[in-house]
């Protein structure tokens, strides 16, 4: 394989195509190489700036260096988040990157800041947020990381500086009542109407996916106490959120203020418990019924970051007002994932794909971009009437969430764990769609449906063996060993 291609993929909307693969083309021009060498993957993914704030979109190919442009934050939210796209790259831009470089400034007492000035090396502080704590998300993008690398020994080597990391949370943040105050900034909700919030539902649940995670990275580890500990946190956690946040009459979680009083306003923040498995089955149900609601979430493009009942709801996004930003929209995307709500995760990855699309070719001819956050009512980006500046323009940083990671996961549907040796396949429409030469550690496989004349039929390609579970419109589900080398299956004959 040529180190510089990237998985393909195939959908009957070429649109679809075209923009995943912009997103792959662009991405080399906000890698920012800090030693200049001949290895473009030395280097961090960042959104650089020059003096007026504006982002530095030159040549693609270009590379640059911290000393070439006037600002280079390295954010630990967008490196979490990208992460998870960047597992597809066939390791031409390195997902673990930006997370090493967080690890490798961890202070003596645990501490990892939300933001660092890559010339400098120094971290970023705020007068409303101290400590620079960012929303503690490690270990689930470490998780990640591993079922898409089966790097074993990577989780043993971060385990130590994410048990530190941990504590210096519990020791920072933790309240007598079980639950954490941080400040409302670490949320990245820079203006969302969340007055005299004390206990972020956003940040409790946050914790709570970590030691879930946690727990998780304990297990492949073998280690029982790892295990055991975070397990043990994460049900105290559960518990606390589903009892004192949740509200019946309303079926939403709700930020908290500090005599633990439920305050009013609904803000996409509720949806992270569902991403922490924290509601039963019912809670689940009534919380998720708001995506679907146009007087709530289930505006045109969906998920607006303020329900559309609020009166400080703006149709034009004005930030967190009402804004609809990638990065929440694959939180609440993954967390319907989590409740084996499938077809409605598809139906809204598509929907707000189609709105990306419209913002990078806009239907009146003038040239369009991929944007920070978009409008929930109509087509374009988001505005904010004190920011010209705003949205970020070509902010590939979350985008690429939704162009490659929500593409191949939920557009296509293809779910994939190096360690089990496993792909699973949700097809809920028989289509022309699938990847190929996604490159899995050593191996390169292809799936692809086609409508032949013998009927619908999967193509395969694969240099080793795997396991390929593939499940077709909820009717048809059946797990194959896929040998080494080509073959194909009829859906008709399964």
């Amino acid at each position: 394989m040529n180190k510089r291609d990237f998985p393909k993929i195939h959908f009957y909307d070429q649109d679809f195509v075209d923009i995943y693969d912009k997103t792959w083309t662009w991405l080399s021009g906000f890698w920012l190489n800090s030693k200049l060498a001949e290895d473009p993957t030395d280097g961090y993914f960042v959104y650089p700036q020059d003096n007026d704030g504006n982002p530095v979109l030159t040549s693609t190919t270009e590379p640059k260096s911290p000393n070439t442009i006037a600002s280079a934050t390295i954010d630990q939210f967008e490196s979490i988040f990208s992460s998870f796209f960047l597992v597809y790259s066939n390791r031409n831009y390195p997902a673990n990157q930006n997370l090493d470089y967080f690890y490798s400034k961890q202070e003596q007492n645990g501490a990892i800041r939300w933001k660092y000035d890559l010339k400098t090396g120094s971290p970023v502080f705020t007068e409303d947020n101290p400590e620079g704590i960012g929303l503690p998300l490690f270990a689930w993008a470490e998780f990640n990381l591993y079922h898409k690398s089966a790097n074993k020994r990577r989780v043993k080597e971060i385990m130590p500086v994410l048990q530190k990391y941990m504590e210096w949370v519990d020791q920072t943040y933790k309240q007598p009542n079980g639950l954490y105050s941080a400040p409302f900034s670490a949320s990245t909700m820079f203006n969302s109407p969340r007055q005299n919030t004390y206990y972020a539902v956003d940040f409790n649940s946050a914790m709570a996916i970590n030691c879930a995670h946690m727990s998780a990275l304990g297990d492949i580890l073998n280690d029982k106490e790892i295990s055991f500990q975070y397990k043990r946190a994460y049900f105290s956690l559960k518990t606390r959120i589903n009892s004192m946040m949740w509200d019946n009459n309303s079926g939403f979680y709700y930020d908290l203020d500090k005599n633990e009083e439920k305050l009013s306003q609904k803000t996409i923040a509720g949806f992270w418990p569902l991403l922490a498995e924290i509601p039963n089955a019912d809670r689940a149900d009534a919380l998720i019924d708001h995506l679907s609601n146009p007087c709530t979430f289930g505006t045109d493009h969906p998920f607006p970051t303020l329900s559309a009942d609020s009166p400080n709801f703006n149709e034009n996004g004005e930030g967190f007002c009402g804004a609809v930003y990638p990065a929440f929209n694959f939180m609440v995307i993954k967390g319907l994932e989590k409740y084996q709500h499938y077809a409605l995760a598809r139906e809204c990855a598509i929907r707000h794909l189609y709105f990306i699309l419209e913002g990078l070719q806009p239907a009146n001819g003038k040239k369009g971009d991929m944007y920070e956050a978009y409008k929930p009512c109509k087509e374009g980006h988001a505005v904010m009437e004190s920011d010209p500046k705003y949205p970020k323009q070509r902010y590939l940083q979350t985008v690429g969430l939704s162009t490659i990671a929500l593409m191949i996961e939920n557009v296509i549907g293809l779910s994939i764990s190096l360690p089990r040796k496993t792909v699973d396949w949700i097809i809920p429409n028989l289509e022309i769609m699938g990847i190929e030469k996604l490159s899995l550690k050593r191996n390169l496989i292809t799936i692809l449906s086609n409508k032949s004349v013998r009927g619908w039929e999967i193509q395969m390609e694969s240099e080793k063996l795997y396991y390929f579970t593939i499940n077709i419109l909820d009717q048809k589900k059946k797990t194959l060993p896929i040998p080494s080398g080509k073959c194909s299956m009829l859906i008709d004959k399964l």
